[in-house]
C-alpha cells in the first residue's frame, strides 16, 4: 500500500465534527428560508477570464483541466473561490425566468490556493445570501440583510454577536470634503485599523495628507454608537459634501430600521472600509466573542452594479457566512457540541438471529414516522446491546417480549415503558441532534 499524502488546507470532520457541521448548516438554512430566501447551488467551475474580472485574486484561483489535455482545448476553467461570482452568472443566465427582487441562498464549497492556516483553508464552505434587483434596489434591504445577520447568530447561539455597519458613501464623502483628491488610498490605509492601530494608519496615509486631515480622518473611524447617533458626532467634525450627507441618512436610516429586533447588538462603526473592490454602499462585519482572532465571521454589503449584460444592471445586498472558519474554532475549543454523536434516535434490540426480521419491521414502521432507526448488529446479551447503544449516544432501546409486547428504555434516565412501534414519538428535543453550547463557553 503506498504512503498517504497528507494535504493541508482541506478539512475532514470525524463523524461527531461533522454532524455539528450539518445542524449548523441546517440552523442557516432554516433561518434563510424564515426570511424568504430561496436556495440555489452553481456549478463548482467557471471560465478563467469570468472569474479573474475582479482581479488581485489570479493567484490563489485553482484552475481545472482534464489530465489528457491537449493544445486544442481552450476553454480554460477553474474552481470558483466565492460565491458571488458565480451568482453574478446565474443571474445573467436566468435573468427572463426570475422574479425579481430576487432573494437567494447558497451554501457550497469554494476553493482558494492560498497558504493554510488556522481558520483559512484551501477547500470550505461558505453561506451566501442576497437580494438582488433589475435597475434599482431599494434601500430597506440593506436593513433587511442586518436583521438576518442577527437573526442567524441569535439563533446559532454561539455567543454574542455584534453586527458593525457602515456605508463607504461616509468616509469618500468625508474625506473628498475635506479636500483629499484620492479617498481610494485612505481607505485602503483605514482598513488596516483594526490590525495595527491608529498611530500605524497614520503613518500609511497617502503623503498629501496633512495633519489636520489625518486627525479628522481618525476621529471619524473612531465613531461607535448603537443607534443613530453617530450622525451628530460625526457633523461635529465639520465636513461638508453631498455624499456625506447620502450616507449619513441612508446608515441613520437602516439604524432605525433594525432597532426593534436589533437587542444592541447593531453598532454604526464608521471605520469599516472593506471590500474596495466589490461594495459600493452598505458593508457590515460580524463579530463574536471567543473568535476574535478569525475577525469577521460575517460580512457583506451593497454592491450596485452586481452583474450588468450592457442593458439592465442588478444591484444587490447580501451578507456571507465563513461557515468552516467558525467550525475551525468550534472543534478546537470545544465550543459547541451535539447532543449525540450519530443521528440515531433508537437502537431496535435483537432477541436471536431468527427473530431479525421482526426488528427490521419494527425499525421501518419508526423511519416512516421520520424517527431515525437502526438495528442491533448482533444478538447478543441485551446487556451488551445497551453498551453499544450507550457508546454511539443512541438514546433509547426497543425491547420485543416473547409475547410480542413492545417496550422502549431511555438508557441515560433508566426508564423503561410500554410502546407501540405505530404510535410512540420521542421528545422534540430527542427526535434529532442538537447544538449544545458548553457551559464553560457561555
Amino acid at each position: 500500500m503506498s504512503r498517504i499524502t497528507r494535504l493541508t488546507g482541506f478539512p475532514e470532520w470525524l463523524p461527531r465534527e461533522r454532524l455539528i457541521e450539518q445542524r449548523f448548516l441546517d440552523v442557516l438554512r432554516e433561518t434563510f428560508e424564515l426570511h424568504g430566501f430561496s436556495g440555489i447551488e452553481t456549478r463548482a467551475v467557471e471560465p478563467v477570464d469570468f472569474l479573474l474580472r475582479k482581479g488581485e485574486i489570479d493567484k490563489e484561483v485553482y484552475g481545472v483541466r482534464r489530465i489528457h489535455a491537449d493544445s486544442s482545448e481552450k476553454d480554460a476553467m477553474a474552481l470558483h473561490y466565492d460565491m458571488t461570482v458565480p451568482f453574478s452568472r446565474y443571474v445573467l443566465e436566468n435573468a427572463g425566468k426570475l422574479e425579481f427582487p430576487f432573494k437567494r441562498y447558497q451554501m457550497q464549497k469554494a476553493w482558494r490556493g492560498e497558504r493554510p492556516q488556522f481558520g483559512r483553508f484551501r477547500e470550505f464552505i461558505q453561506a451566501d445570501a442576497d437580494i438582488v434587483d433589475r435597475g434599482e434596489l431599494a434601500g430597506h434591504f440593506d436593513a433587511e440583510i442586518v436583521s438576518l445577520i442577527v437573526d442567524i447568530f441569535t439563533r446559532l447561539d454561539f455567543g454574542r454577536a455584534t453586527v458593525r455597519v457602515s456605508t463607504r458613501k461616509i468616509p469618500e464623502g468625508f474625506y473628498r470634503g475635506l479636500g483629499i483628491d484620492d479617498p481610494a488610498a485612505v481607505l485602503r490605509a483605514v482598513d488596516k485599523l483594526d490590525k495595527i492601530g491608529p498611530e500605524k494608519v497614520r503613518g500609511i496615509l497617502p503623503e498629501a495628507v496633512t495633519d489636520e486631515q489625518a486627525e479628522k480622518i481618525l476621529a471619524l473611524a473612531g465613531i461607535r454608537t448603537s443607534d443613530s447617533g453617530f450622525a451628530a458626532q460625526a457633523a461635529a467634525l465639520g465636513v461638508h459634501h453631498e455624499l456625506l450627507d447620502e450616507g449619513v441618512r441612508e446608515l441613520a436610516e437602516l439604524m432605525d430600521a433594525v432597532a426593534p429586533s436589533a437587542g444592541g447588538e447593531v453598532v454604526a462603526d464608521l471605520s469599516i472600509a472593506r471590500g474596495l473592490d466589490y461594495y459600493t454602499g452598505t458593508v457590515f462585519e460580524t463579530n463574536l466573542v471567543g473568535f476574535e482572532e478569525l475577525g469577521s465571521v460575517c460580512s457583506g454589503g451593497r454592491y450596485e452594479k452586481l452583474a450588468s449584460d450592457g442593458k439592465a444592471t442588478y444591484p444587490g445586498v447580501g451578507l456571507s457566512v465563513g461557515v468552516s472558519r467558525i467550525m475551525a474554532v468550534l472543534v478546537r475549543d470545544d465550543i459547541v457540541t451535539a447532543s449525540r454523536g450519530v443521528p440515531t434516535c433508537v437502537l431496535v434490540a435483537v432477541t436471536d438471529d431468527a427473530q431479525r426480521a421482526e426488528s427490521n419491521e419494527i425499525a421501518r414502521a419508526l423511519r416512516t414516522r421520520g424517527i431515525a432507526t437502526e438495528v442491533s448488529p448482533s444478538a447478543a446479551r441485551f446487556g451488551k446491546q445497551i453498551k453499544y447503544a450507550d457508546r454511539r449516544g443512541i438514546p433509547f432501546v426497543w425491547f420485543t417480549g416473547s409475547d410480542g409486547t413492545h417496550q422502549i428504555k431511555d438508557i441515560r434516565s433508566g426508564e423503561q415503558v410500554d410502546a407501540d412501534p405505530q404510535t410512540w414519538t420521542p421528545s422534540e428535543d430527542d427526535r434529532t441532534p442538537r447544538l449544545i453550547r458548553k457551559e464553560s463557553s457561555q
